[in-house]
């Protein structure tokens, strides 16, 4: 499970450090591509399989579920850490998001999303300010078992 906020800068060479927290679990090599409101994710590669399994049940018949899937895996790149523990983002990865220097590595559950700085703190501080509506709204799709 992936959790915490961590602060991070891309390097000259496009390269950030993946948290040592983190690292374990994605083992060495892992899948980087466009996630959903602005960000970056990354996927071990177990993670990407399962979720690969549940996306091949889209009917291909349905044009969004076309777009979606061209979108999640034309730009995916395949990632190895570096002995320093860093990634290369891809230019067209980090062009498509804005991240440029500051950027914030944040785990969430089941993937790793990366973030422009300012970018996140804009996405916090208003998904924060409906935090608790949010989570009446989806209350009744957990189940209680």
């Amino acid at each position: 499970m992936f959790i915490g906020e961590y602060q991070h800068n891309l390097d000259a060479k496009g390269r950030i450090i993946i948290p040592s927290r983190f690292r374990d679990e994605l083992h060495n090599t892992f899948i980087l591509t466009r996630g959903l409101d602005g960000c970056l994710t990354i996927y071990s590669l177990e993670q990407w399989e399962k979720m690969f399994v549940e996306l091949n049940k889209l009917p291909t018949t349905k044009k969004d579920a076309r777009s979606y899937l061209r979108m999640l895996t034309t730009r995916a790149t395949e990632c190895t850490l570096d002995s320093q523990g860093r990634i290369i983002i891809p230019s067209f990865l980090s062009k498509a998001v804005n991240i440029t220097k500051e950027c914030v590595v944040v785990g969430v559950n089941d993937h790793i999303e990366i973030w422009d700085k300012k970018a996140w703190e804009d996405y916090y501080l208003e998904a924060s300010n409906s935090f608790e509506e949010v989570a009446e709204n989806l209350n009744e799709l957990i189940s209680n078992d």
